[in-house]
């Protein structure tokens, strides 16, 4: 791009939407001060910089390893120098839409589990969709969440459309990941970058720990007290998100526990310490359902709690997020959330979904199958990219195996329009390169639902791909929400140094 330095002599915008260019190639006002500061630097200078990041991540162990690494090696978790920027107009509908999403969400799964079934009753939902959805748990039938927050950590995945418009991907309710790597994030930016983070607005992210615990003990059980007591339940050290429960039970300064931990006695959950043994109240769990109670689900499981169910049933312990909660992350049922929007709440969708077929519908099937290779398939159970098939991109051998998958299975799979993810400036070699990104921001259901600002911006650094997920080889970038108006640009860019 002209005007800005040798790190973008080889920049193309291509036909997708540019979060830092505009159609004319100018740079978009919120990211003025920025890139006047990073076209000061040399590819050299920058590299220096990103071995400094390196040495942060290494020293708090911010690793993933790569879902096709036979080795199975730590790496570590990669960090794009140009951070995403939202100015604060465009974050307050986002905010706005995440709100009445996870609202709408926590009512009907409170609906669902412990209520009337409104939404089935009057066929917003069809029951046998729900009732065959993976997520779903008829041993959640009767277990109240105080204010409903069934969904007390949330992770809404966005993207931007080849017009600029933020649309919701996917629902994450069950064990959203990736919150630790905002934090990580934010705290490497201001050392490795310090004149150019100082020289903006940006809201801050590091209260996030505060604001989970006051959402914890908000949904703790009324006989907890004043000064309920939250633990957070790991699988253990080799579970691939341990750095994340690590760094959460950190952050609140609560314990973090495995299952070995707790034992239930007389429907209550104590947990087993050197100082002997204390009653928990709230339980942020980071294990999946089928291994939470081996009574009541997996019996070979070792990673949860005999007994625990029935404390919750009772009333004496709250889990956090709730069991049965992946019905509703459900990529069939996601179709459904618009309406779910209008049934529960009065209003309209502020964000749109993603163009979705429903394949066991028969014109539906039928169209997708004539134009499977202009969609994307979608397992509806899966996450973190796995099964899917990006039509334009298969081969014929992989249209043909989802083609006899959605014949055998069509409850099991979803289609969706293509949606040319919004690229973003990223450091590749000794230059700047676009590559596809999304946004997950991350909500917390208490008393209400409170969005922190930002969320984690993940990067498809192959080029062409549009899957961002780290276990596929995606990265990520620090998002940066900017307070009230902008500066103007000059004196952004003033303030003697980088």
């Amino acid at each position: 791009m002209r005007g800005m330095g040798s790190l973008f002599d080889a920049y193309d915008r291509g036909s997708f939407f540019d979060e830092v260019f505009a159609a004319d190639g100018s740079v978009r006002p919120h990211y003025a001060g920025v890139m006047q500061r990073l076209s000061g630097f040399t590819p050299a200078e920058l590299h220096r910089r990103e071995h400094i990041r390196d040495r942060i991540f290494r020293t708090q162990g911010i690793t993933f390893t790569l879902a096709d690494d036979e080795e199975g090696l730590e790496r570590t978790f990669p960090m794009d120098l140009l951070p995403r920027i939202i100015p604060a107009d465009e974050w307050d509908v986002i905010e706005r839409g995440i709100v009445q999403r996870v609202t709408a969400l926590n009512r009907f799964l409170e609906d669902l589990y412990v209520g009337e079934q409104a939404a089935i009753r009057d066929r917003v939902v069809p029951r046998w969709l729900v009732h065959t959805a993976e997520g779903f748990r008829r041993e959640a039938f009767g277990i109240a969440v105080p204010h409903a927050a069934r969904c007390l950590v949330s992770g809404v995945d966005l993207v931007r459309d080849a017009d600029g418009t933020y649309r919701v991907l996917e629902d994450n309710l069950r064990n959203p990941s990736g919150v630790s790597y905002v934090l990580e994030n934010r705290a490497a930016m201001t050392r490795v970058l310090p004149i150019a983070f100082a020289a903006e607005r940006v809201r801050p992210v590091d209260h996030y720990g505060p604001m989970l615990l006051d959402a914890l003990r908000a949904v703790a059980p009324s006989a907890a007290g004043d000064r309920p007591t939250a633990v957070i339940l790991t699988p253990g050290v080799y579970n691939a998100a341990y750095f994340e429960h690590a760094f959460l039970a950190r952050q609140m300064g609560i314990e973090l526990v495995e299952g070995r931990d707790l034992v239930v006695e007389d429907h209550v959950v104590w947990m087993r310490s050197t100082s002997g043994i204390r009653r928990v109240d709230v339980i942020y769990r980071r294990i999946d359902d089928d291994f939470l109670d081996p009574v009541v689900f997996r019996p070979d499981s070792v990673l949860g709690v005999p007994g625990l169910l029935s404390a919750a049933r009772a009333g004496n312990v709250t889990i956090v997020n709730a069991v049965g909660n992946g019905v509703a992350d459900d990529k069939a049922v996601y179709a459904f959330v618009p309406d779910l929007i209008r049934f529960y709440l009065g209003e309209e969708p502020i964000l749109p979904n993603v163009t979705t077929y429903l394949l066991w519908e028969d014109e539906q099937r039928a169209e997708v199958l004539e134009r499977l290779d202009e969609l994307v398939v979608k397992p509806v159970g899966a996450s973190g990219g796995y099964g899917l098939v990006i039509g334009p991109r298969a081969t014929d051998a992989e249209l043909a195996a989802v083609r006899a998958a959605i014949e055998a299975d069509p409850r099991g799979y979803i289609a969706q329009e293509v949606v040319g993810l919004s690229r973003h400036p990223t450091m590749v070699g000794d230059a700047f390169h676009g590559r596809h990104v999304d946004l997950r921001p991350f909500a917390i259901s208490g008393e209400r639902v409170e969005v922190l600002p930002g969320g984690l911006t993940r990067v498809a650094l192959r080029e062409g791909s549009l899957v961002v997920n780290s276990s596929q080889g995606g990265g990520s970038k620090d998002t940066w929400v900017l307070e009230g108006g902008l500066e103007d640009p000059a004196d952004a860019a003033t303030g003697g140094g980088r």
